[in-house]
This record gives structure tokens, sequence and C-alpha cells, in this order.
């Protein structure tokens, strides 16, 4: 018999990264790893949904990236339709339920791993349970929002326009729908970038033949039959075959609480370095925890699959015998509407604001290639830098084709703590294909250290 029993909660990204990591350290006769999954796939991947809907991927299976019989082979048993309702952090115990059959048993552990994950933001409005009235968060989701299209639906409204709202608007718009897109704030990816960068997706959405409405909240859904009619917002009625929620997420921390697991102010588990919880032999990673902002220190709740894998590696390494901490995150993302492509890291200038800090904010107009060579595209970088001593703190990067992946470098300088003075002058590549002379970065960052010392 196994000498460890190690129980995991949730089949994605940092569950199974946990758990794989863990049996390339311990094998079988060491560690027995058993994970429960309460939909019907494991290890997918959420952020290619939009592609799918779109028919750039397909069929939607390719989205997994590994199976419950994949990890049979790896000596990790994995049980999905399987929803754990309760932890008993004394006898170490979990409540597991069956959900074919309703049945409900025991299992115990040694070490036990929480990845619940996130769900979507889904308030109480009038009508939202209407059919129609959807989420794009598993592929499930994506394959039922591809039935309803490939069954008609002509007229689509999407609510909230952060990074899941434009990319399900272009997929949309490629299958050819009418799509208005429904948000509160006064741009698109308002919380995300600041308003004069916001107002460039907000631009490309209309021109890609979207309806934009701004300053609107969702006041409800109308139906017929049970099946949604139409969405009010705004003081409007809007006509709708479909529409998609993409509200944000929250921390799925209540289970984990319920066992008297501290979760903390912005609602994930709270863990330390290691991902070890507040309770002895309870463990947690990805969506569902906290992690400490290497800019500002503060506690955030960040839905992406790179900390989530991240995070399990670490976890997978410590369970298994090693020592590996997660040293936190700067908030780096990237993601496209058709050829804009849009990336960010760090602070922006609304929160330097909010957090009264003493900032420069720089704006420098590029290109993605050298300007003679075909294809080049414009590129617009902002740079927010630490007045006291130059240091970058963030950055947004938005532009034509090549230019998202810029986000990569000024990422790294924002988490090595660099002077825009010293990023001045980084020995960046070149080649008129691929870059003009003085690279987007350099000449940001150029002008940036201009703006600093007037």
């Amino acid at each position: 018999m196994p000498t460890k029993r190690l129980l995991v909660i949730g089949g994605d990204a940092a569950g199974m990264s946990t758990a794989s990591q863990a049996r390339r350290m311990k094998g079988p006769e060491e560690l027995e790893i058993v994970a429960f999954e309460r939909g019907p796939r494991t290890s997918y991947a959420a952020c290619g949904l939009p592609y799918f809907v779109e028919g750039i991927v397909e069929p939607a299976e390719k989205l997994v990236a590994r199976t419950p019989e994949q990890f049979a082979k790896r000596d990790i048993e994995v049980h999905t339709g399987h929803e754990v309702t309760g932890i008993d952090t004394a006898a170490r115990t979990l409540e597991v339920v069956e959900l074919a059959s309703g049945t409900t048993r025991s299992e115990s552990w040694d070490e036990l791993v929480i990845g619940t994950g996130a769900s979507g933001v889904r308030p109480p409005l009038p009508g939202i349970d209407s059919a129609g009235v959807m989420e794009l968060r598993t592929v499930d989701d994506g394959i039922e929002l591809d039935r309803i299209i490939a069954e008609g639906a002509k007229r689509a409204v999407v609510v909230g326009a952060g990074y899941i709202g434009i990319e399900v608007a272009e997929a949309l718009l490629a299958r050819g729908l009418e799509v208005s897109v429904v948000e509160l704030a006064d741009a698109a990816m308002a919380t995300t970038l600041d308003p004069d960068m916001a107002s460039k997706v907000t631009d490309a959405l209309r021109d890609a033949g979207a309806e934009v409405l701004l300053g609107a909240g969702v006041e409800g859904f109308e139906s017929t039959d049970g099946r949604l009619a139409a969405v009010v917002a705004g003081g409007r009625s809007i006509p709708a075959d479909v529409a998609v929620l993409g509200l944000g997420v929250r921390a799925n921390s209540g289970l984990a609480a319920g066992a008297g697991i501290e979760v903390g102010s912005a609602g994930g588990i709270v863990v330390d370095e290691r991902m070890h919880t507040s309770a002895d032999g309870v463990w947690a990673a990805g969506d569902c925890v906290e992690s400490r902002n290497r800019v500002t220190g503060e506690s955030m709740v960040v839905a992406l699959g790179t900390h989530a894998n991240k995070q399990g590696r670490v976890l997978g390494t410590n369970l298994g015998g090693g020592s590996a901490t997660f040293p936190g995150l700067i908030g780096t993302a990237v993601t496209k509407f058709r050829g804009l492509e849009i990336g960010r890291t760090g602070i922006t200038e609304s929160d330097a604001e909010r957090l009264g800090w003493d900032v420069v904010a720089s704006t420098a107009q590029s290109k993605t290639r050298a300007g003679y060579y075909p294809g080049a595209e414009p590129v617009t970088v902002k740079l927010i830098t630490d007045r006291s001593d130059g240091r970058l703190l963030g950055a947004q990067v938005i532009g034509g084709v090549g230019a998202g992946k810029r986000i990569d470098p000024l990422a790294v300088a924002v988490w090595c703590e660099m002077g825009v003075e010293e990023l001045s002058m980084a020995d960046l590549s070149y080649a008129p294909p691929v870059s003009p002379v003085w690279d987007p970065v350099v000449f940001a960052a150029g002008v940036a250290a201009r703006d600093l010392r007037s």
C-alpha cells in the first residue's frame, strides 16, 4: 500500500498540474493520487472556447489537454461527475457525491489539494435563467453556443466588455450574428486599461459592426415561453436570440470557508508561498486562491491558466518532497480583437491614482515593423513610471498584428524592477520584417525616460 494518500478537488489546470508534478516526483508505491471533478472533462483550455465558437478550433475535444484515461496511465485516478460537498479537516475526510446516482461516500486523505477554480458572476436579474442566457466557461458551454448559432440565431448580446466579452463578440461577429455589447463602464476593457487606451478597443468593436452601449447596466432579460427574447439595458429592450455573460469571475472558495479554512479579503483562499492553507495538510492553487501582486503588495484573485499551472507545479513539487514557492504575479495579460492586439502588465495610471502613487505616464506611437516593410502596423505603448526612482511600474500595448507580445519584455522589466532609462538601452532584436530599428519597447522607454527628466 502507498505510504500516503493525496486527494485533489478539481480536475482542471491547478489540480491536475499538481497531481502530475507530484507523480513525477513520487511513484504510486509512495503516493496514491485521486482527483474528483464535478464536470465530465479534465484539463481543458477554457481560454480557447471563443475560437471554437468562431470555428477556428474544432472539434471541441481539441481543447482537452489530457483525459481521465490518460491520467490513469500515469497512475493518477480521476473520478469525473463527482462533486465534493464537504471537508472535515479534523477527521481528514471528504464528503463526495456521485452526481449520476446521488450516492454520497466518505474519502480519507493524508494531504488535500483544493483546486475548485472560479465561477462567472451571474447576478440575480429578472429572467437570467431563461434559455439562451449563458456563460462561456466550459467545453459544454461552447458546444451549446455553437449549437444555438447553427440552429439559426441571428442576434446576440454580450454583457460585459472585458477579455471574454470582446473575444466572444469577435467570434459571434465572425459567425455572422448581429452583436450588441453592453458595458457598465465608459469604455471596453475599462477595468484593465486606462481610458485613453481602452477607447481604442471600443472603436475597434464599433468599426467591426458591433453596437456598443457604454454606461449601460443590464436590468433584466425578457423571454417568450422560457426562451430569451430580449436584453433590457440602458433603458432599452434589445432583441436577442442569445446572451453571453462576461461579468468577471469569483473564486470558488465556499467549500474551503465551510471547513474553516481562511478566505481573504479578495474572496480567495489564503495560501502561503508554498501554496499551503491555514489548515494542516490542506493546500490550494489556481483560480480559487489569492495571490500577491508584486507591484502593489495587494492580494488579488486572477483567473488565468498561466498562474494556475505554475501554482500547481509549485504545489506538486512540495507534495513530492521538494521545495518550491510561488513568487506572486503582476497582472500580465494579452488578447486580441480581429487585427487589434491588446496587452497589459503591472499597474495602470488609474491604479496609481487610487493608490496615491506619484508616477509619470508616457505614451509613444510606433510601428510593429520597419515603416517601409509591407504589413507595418501602428502600435501605441503606454508606460507608468515611478517618479522617484524611474522604475517601470506598468505598461499597456495596443496595435496591429505583432504588437501584443511586446508586452512580454515590458512584463520582465516590471518583474525585475528595471528603470526606464536602462530599458531604453536594452539590446532587443531588429530586422525590418519584425521590428523597426527602434523597437516599440525601447522607443517607449526612451520617451518615458525623457518625460521623467523633464
